[in-house]
């Protein structure tokens, strides 16, 4: 190889490692985020994206509502309900305090959702109600128990209907968040207990990522 070669492949090579590391910086910028700083941060994302299925529930406001129309946005699904003792106020309100550590960008990207698996007590008027002691623009959606245990399977949540024969009764439920992409997509959980400083952290990356 000749003296002009050389330095021409040796141009080629810089060039290529220039472009390279543009790339990965214009990668970074965009938000792609770090999956061993997810997990630490109790984001769990799944190897594929899961549908969820095709039901209608009704909202606090006593409107219908398909689940197709959860698109658009990042949704925080919360399997709970209004009479629950402890996880639920605790983990609405951790979500309402984790929402005003995100930036403004990433919160208009996201909407969080409590799914009553207490359909019997929890109507939409209790659940307008009960949301509205958080202020924080949650949504909430009532349904049959059938199409409520449809939705908890579809996305591995698991709850014990309760005996509502049974007066002051309570439900067994997660305290996992379901993650579902602006595509109407099951994408992964967040994990209990909540950490809201990672978490404020991890999520404005990932809402921004492409879908």
């Amino acid at each position: 190889m000749s003296r002009t070669q050389t330095t021409v492949f040796v141009l080629i090579a810089i060039v290529a490692l220039v472009l390279g590391l543009t790339v990965n910086k214009v990668m970074n910028s965009k938000g792609q985020a770090d999956p061993t700083a997810l997990l630490d941060a109790g984001i769990v994302l799944l190897p594929q994206s899961r549908s969820l299925p095709a039901l209608t529930m009704t909202n606090q406001d006593g409107q219908p509502v398909q689940l197709d129309q959860l698109k658009g946005k990042w949704s925080l699904l919360f399997f709970g309900y209004t009479f629950c003792p402890d996880i639920c106020p605790a983990t609405l309100a951790q979500v309402r305090q984790l929402q005003g550590q995100l930036p403004a960008e990433a919160l208009a990207q996201l909407q969080t959702i409590l799914v009553t698996v207490d359909p019997a007590r929890d109507s939409p008027e209790q659940l307008k109600k009960y949301l509205g002691f958080f202020d924080a623009g949650f949504t909430g959606l009532t349904g049959s128990l059938d199409d409520t245990q449809k939705l908890a399977n579809a996305v591995s949540i698991p709850f014990i209907p309760a005996d509502t024969s049974k007066e002051n009764y309570t439900v067994d439920h997660s305290g996992n968040l379901v993650l579902v992409g602006p595509d109407g997509r099951q994408r992964g959980f967040i994990r209990a207990p909540i950490n809201n400083e990672k978490l404020a952290a991890q999520l404005p990356g990932l809402l921004n990522a492409e879908p």
